[in-house]
């Protein structure tokens, strides 16, 4: 296999750097091309999976009826996530747009499917199935970045309710609901840190070495 020389490694920084969560009011009217669907999906089956389970599932939606059914989960969920943020930052939670499930080009949601027999390397940690979901969901996030497509992962939904709606089997787990379509402009930096919702954590605040 290849080594890789220091214009790509500096191009994935570039690309990991430049990721956002996007939200409803920067999708544009325009479709996502299959190829570039295809080149998203790609990046998602190929992530590091426990045991090389590759639990994984992903279901395509573009159906605007199946999409306003789950956006009436989001505006159900929100509601009751609003009496949460009683602080100095119930205003901005207010004003933020925190999906885009109509105003994207296509939602995907991401389920884990467990298995029926033991994995190698999950019989210890169960939860490194999902985990694997989850590295599948970033590596899709990094490579429509690098196609100039936006992604928005909607977590304020009933994962249950979701299930019912995409009829999906009772053993599935819901564990992203993404938002993808092109975008008028990506942030510099995350809407949240412009916002002063958070304050970016320094390297050295994170990093223990050897012992906490």
């Amino acid at each position: 296999m290849n080594k890789f020389n220091l214009d790509d490694i500096e191009t994935l920084e570039k690309i990991i750097l430049s990721r956002r969560d996007v939200r409803g009011n920067r999708f544009v009217n325009s479709t996502v091309s299959e190829t570039d669907l295809n080149k998203i999906l790609f990046a998602g089956v190929n992530a590091p999976s426990v045991g090389f389970s590759q639990p994984w599932e992903f279901v395509i939606i573009k159906d605007n009826a199946i999409r306003n059914k789950i956006k009436e989960s989001f505006f159900e969920e929100n509601e009751k996530a609003k009496d949460q943020f009683k602080t100095d930052k119930s205003a901005v939670y207010t004003q933020l747009k925190l999906e885009g499930i109509t105003e994207s080009a296509l939602n995907i949601a991401v389920f884990y499917k467990p298995s029926e027999h033991p994995v190698l390397g999950q019989t210890s940690m169960k939860e490194t199935g999902v985990y694997s979901v989850v590295c599948a969901i970033q590596n899709m996030w990094l490579m429509a970045r690098a196609l100039n497509i936006g992604l928005g992962w909607v977590s304020i939904l009933d994962p249950n309710k979701v299930k019912l709606i995409l009829n999906a089997p009772e053993d599935r787990q819901l564990i992203g609901y993404l938002c993808l379509g092109h975008v008028d402009v990506f942030y510099e930096n995350p809407e949240l840190e412009r916002l002063k919702w958070e304050k970016r954590k320094n390297i050295e605040e994170v990093v223990i070495r050897e012992k906490y």
